[in-house]
């Protein structure tokens, strides 16, 4: 965010409650101040008049027992009034399903938030063993194949601004996320798709396209994905892709009529 903070528009306060509700993950029921204040990496006195404001607003709400705080419905609104703009879901879930079913994984619509993945609609094959992963799921951008397909569809600015922030927050693990990412778009320009195969979770394959959603629209992707044992390398690649690739084309053609 240092580059946004030198920007004399930017606004700090906005940006900061913004990051509280952000940090809030599916599986988390409540936080606390302290354990919002590690996430976003913000003074614990910050967070508390963050917190009290966005509870006054119905951003968030106060659980009386733990003094912890729950997402609000104010922040349901907000979502549910940008899926039902989301169009796209409607036309891709049947698509998606039909390839879902083949592959016998789960096919997976997303778009990007910070260094995550949000999922916004989710297709699974009747198979026993698919990915325990639904809408509102988070996976992080830089190792899964889902958010290696929008880093492949960017222009090389966004790209690039990204890949630093990514690098200036863990710097440790940078030089193999780079390594990935590089593989990734070198992948997307010989094979149409990303990949991931156990750089997310080491026993989860997937392969992702990202497209074009409509006219002024950031790009979303899709992934398909599920356990290795049941989804080898080989047939995501030889089976799965030219049907993804197919899929996403199709997508594109009739969004962007």
């Amino acid at each position: 965010m240092s580059r946004q903070k030198e920007d004399r528009h930017f606004v700090t306060a906005l940006a900061r409650g913004l990051e509280v509700l952000a940090c809030y993950r599916s599986a988390d029921k409540a936080l606390g101040n302290q354990e919002i204040a590690e996430r976003c990496k913000l003074p614990k006195s910050t967070v508390s008049r963050l917190t009290f404001t966005l509870t006054r607003l119905g951003y968030l709400v106060q659980v009386e027992d733990t003094g912890k705080y729950r997402l609000g419905t104010a922040t349901l609104s907000l979502g549910s009034a940008m899926l039902a703009r989301m169009d796209v879901r409607q036309i891709a879930r049947p698509l998606m399903q039909e390839l879902a079913d083949f592959s016998r994984a789960m096919v997976s619509l997303g778009t990007r938030d910070r260094f995550s993945m949000i999922y916004v609609e989710n297709c699974r094959s009747s198979a026993a063993l698919t990915l325990s992963l639904d809408v509102g799921s988070r996976i992080p951008v830089s190792t899964s194949a889902i958010g290696r397909a929008w880093l492949a569809a960017v222009d090389q600015r966004e790209r690039a601004d990204f890949i630093e922030r990514v690098r200036e927050i863990d710097d440790l693990s940078w030089p193999a996320i780079r390594a990935g990412i590089d593989q990734a778009l070198e992948d997307h320009a010989r094979l149409g798709v990303t990949c991931s195969f156990g750089d997310w979770q080491k026993d989860v394959n997937g392969i992702a396209r990202a497209f074009r959603p409509g006219p002024g629209m950031p790009p979303m992707a899709l992934n398909c994905g599920g356990p290795s044992f049941n989804l080898s390398q080989a047939f995501l690649l030889d089976e799965v892709r030219p049907r993804l690739i197919d899929l996403t084309q199709r997508l594109e053609s009739t969004l962007l009529r």
